[in-house]
């Protein structure tokens, strides 16, 4: 029997690539919304562009949606504008599907909703490890915007919800904007090709810091158990792999990982957008020497948000208690996590 009928809003990104992989392989029917149309094995393809209100409705005319699954978002200038698109985009979504067998709604936002917007950064005063009952961080937020968007949404339409906080997620993905797995594994092979020192590019205290990270299979696994667990309806989770550690020491194994000598971390920011500026006469060299799938790095590396991750002042542990408590207790080793992703990435030819 399925399950339902899910439809993943951003089919090609980390997030929503890997979750319409598991939930087909979990038994549901799965229809995959992206701008361009996914062609992963056994999920439908629909392509629109949620910011075009017409064309969403005719996109999703006649679907028989049971759950949306929303993990996507679009960068703008500013905070002000990234509210403006993104809940633009949600708007459309849910007013595209209103009168429809639609069922639930799960949203992924992430850890900005304890840290603030990219532009103030930190501004926020919550204390770690964060919980899902902190208050919102003032000043605009797209992630405040789309909650509230959904939670009117929901009392109009009757359909539950809830709301999925990753911290910075890792998986299996091309393409994506926001992807440190894929992105630390090409500046390794950077590092190797060319002889340099494998160097943290973050900030001393991120590199001394507890922090944590999400497997994209983790936030999978919590969703379709969030969706379909009607006592966890309409409530926000933490969504880690479960442990801690310290980039000093997981940088270590990640060098060991692929040979490399380890430099001591800089006293200051040493930046992968500004390291990499120039690199990719090297990457496609390096790719034509291996027989890799893809020459053209800004592909596979995301160096500004892993930077931005990298570079943070402040402590960042999520709480992940009251998924426990609900009933979720999934946990994923972030180092194994890495090292399989890695040894995927080679055996698909995606780094040397």
């Amino acid at each position: 029997m399925r399950k339902g009928t899910a439809l993943v809003v951003g089919a090609t990104g980390i997030t929503g690539g890997n979750l319409a992989s598991y939930l087909t392989a979990s038994g549901w029917s799965v229809y995959g919304l992206s701008r361009r149309p996914s062609d992963q094995a056994g999920v439908i393809p629909v392509a629109a562009d949620l910011l075009d209100r017409e064309a969403t409705a005719e996109a999703l005319a006649g679907l028989p949606i049971t759950h949306v699954f929303y993990c996507t978002w679009v960068r703008r200038e500013n905070e002000k504008a990234n509210v403006e698109a993104n809940g633009a985009m949600m708007h459309n979504l849910l007013d595209a599907l209103q009168g429809a067998s639609l069922a639930h709604v799960s949203l992924v936002t992430g850890t900005k909703q304890y840290l603030g917007a990219f532009e103030n950064y930190g501004s926020g005063k919550t204390e770690t490890p964060f919980r899902e009952s902190a208050p919102r961080v003032p000043g605009e937020n797209f992630y405040y915007t789309l909650e509230d968007i959904m939670f009117a949404k929901a009392g109009r339409d009757g359909f539950s919800w809830n709301v999925h906080r990753p911290h910075t997620v890792i998986g299996y993905a091309r393409g994506n904007a926001m992807n440190m797995g894929v992105t630390l594994a090409v500046y390794a092979s950077i590092c190797k090709a060319t002889g340099k020192p494998f160097t943290f590019p973050g900030s001393q205290v991120q590199w001394n810091a507890l922090t944590d990270l999400t497997d994209s299979l983790v936030l999978a696994r919590q969703m379709e158990w969030a969706a379909t667990t009607p006592g966890a309806h309409n409530e926000a989770f933490n969504t880690v792999n479960g442990d801690v550690f310290r980039w000093r020491r997981l940088w270590h194994e990640i060098g060991e990982f692929f040979e490399l000598e380890v430099a001591d971390c800089p006293e200051t920011p040493q930046p992968l957008e500004t390291q990499m500026a120039d690199i990719a006469p090297t990457w496609a060299e390096i790719a034509e020497n291996n027989e890799l799938v893809e020459a053209d790095v800004s592909k596979l590396a995301s160096w500004w948000h892993t930077d931005a991750d990298l570079g943070r002042e402040l402590e960042c542990v999520n709480d992940v208690t009251k998924s426990r408590d609900f009933g979720f207790d999934h946990f994923r080793e972030t180092r194994a996590a890495l090292f399989d992703l890695f040894t995927r990435l080679r055996a698909e030819r995606i780094i040397p």
